[in-house]
């Protein structure tokens, strides 16, 4: 960790521990899909964006995004910072904190993050936000792009950006708790919805699906009942966007989320409206979800 030209030491969070999966995240990476590479960015965008507004971060601040919990992180020099997403327990150097809230964490206090309960992705924002190298002008890890910062490990050093001029002007925000034993998610049929029977969107407007393990950034592998064709053959590549319910022939859909790919050749029955993106990036496996339109 260097210090800048005026000498004054820049503040850090080291990591002591990544849990199962822990990212770097900010809004995403725009205007490269012509290229192959997609937006990516923070999979609960609503989580994200309130844990800088906490810190009255600018919109794109980088954050970290974690799965499950379990990350540890020890301030080097003093840290301002939120959680926000999954609620899980959270102690600053063996003492409870509060989720959704302005925490301040002197040099060399560690806070760790337990498991959540429900949701399954939690959100820890700095003031100043996370100061890493931005690749195609955003500093989102794009699990299957491959590009972006590496993913945290223990002992890095993650830098943090100057604070910005505006201090938080809440402590503390009532948010509802993300995640839960089910979902329904709002979706707009299309466009491929006429490569399927009557009785198959019928299916997916009625049925319940479970989230499999078998789930990431990527996508919601669904297990359900499957959805039959209404014709054969083979679809040509085209775009997809987060929240395309692509069908492969196997029948049970898989719902695109944040590091999605920008082409796919299987039919997409549906898409998910954006509004409910979050509460899908908060379905961890064994969730229902019911679609609707």
């Amino acid at each position: 960790m260097s210090a800048p030209a005026g000498g004054t030491r820049r503040s850090a969070l080291e990591v002591v521990a990544a849990g199962p999966l822990t990212t770097v995240q900010d809004a995403g990476r725009f205007g490269h899909a012509d290229l192959g590479v997609g937006r990516s960015g923070a999979a609960d965008a609503a989580s994200y964006a309130l844990a800088n507004r906490l810190l009255a971060n600018p919109p794109g601040a980088a954050a970290l995004e974690t799965t499950l919990g379990g990350l540890r992180v020890r301030a080097r020099g003093p840290v301002t910072v939120s959680l926000t997403g999954a609620e899980a327990p959270v102690t600053v150097d063996g003492r409870g904190a509060a989720a959704n809230a302005v925490l301040h964490l002197p040099d060399g206090a560690e806070l760790a993050l337990g498991v959540p309960e429900r949701g399954l992705r939690s959100y820890l924002g700095v003031r100043g936000g996370l100061d890493v190298p931005p690749v195609l002008g955003s500093r989102s890890t794009d699990l299957l792009a491959g590009l972006g910062p590496d993913l945290p490990v223990p002992g890095a050093l993650l830098p943090v950006g100057p604070a910005p001029a505006a201090p938080p002007n809440v402590d503390q925000a009532p948010v509802a708790p993300v995640g839960g034993s089910e979902v329904r998610l709002r979706v707009r049929l299309g466009p491929r919805d006429d490569w399927f029977t009557e009785e198959a969107v019928a299916t997916l407007l009625s049925c319940a699906y479970e989230v499999t393990p078998r789930s990431d950034r990527v996508g919601a592998r669904l297990s359900g009942p499957g959805l039959e064709r209404a014709r054969s053959g083979e679809l040509p590549s085209e775009g997809m966007v987060a929240g395309s319910l692509q069908v492969p022939p196997g029948g049970e859909p898989v719902l695109f989320l944040a590091d999605h790919p920008v082409t796919g050749g299987y039919p997409v029955v549906a898409v998910v409206y954006s509004a409910d993106l979050p509460g899908a990036a908060q379905a961890r496996p064994g969730t229902r979800i019911r679609f609707t339109l």
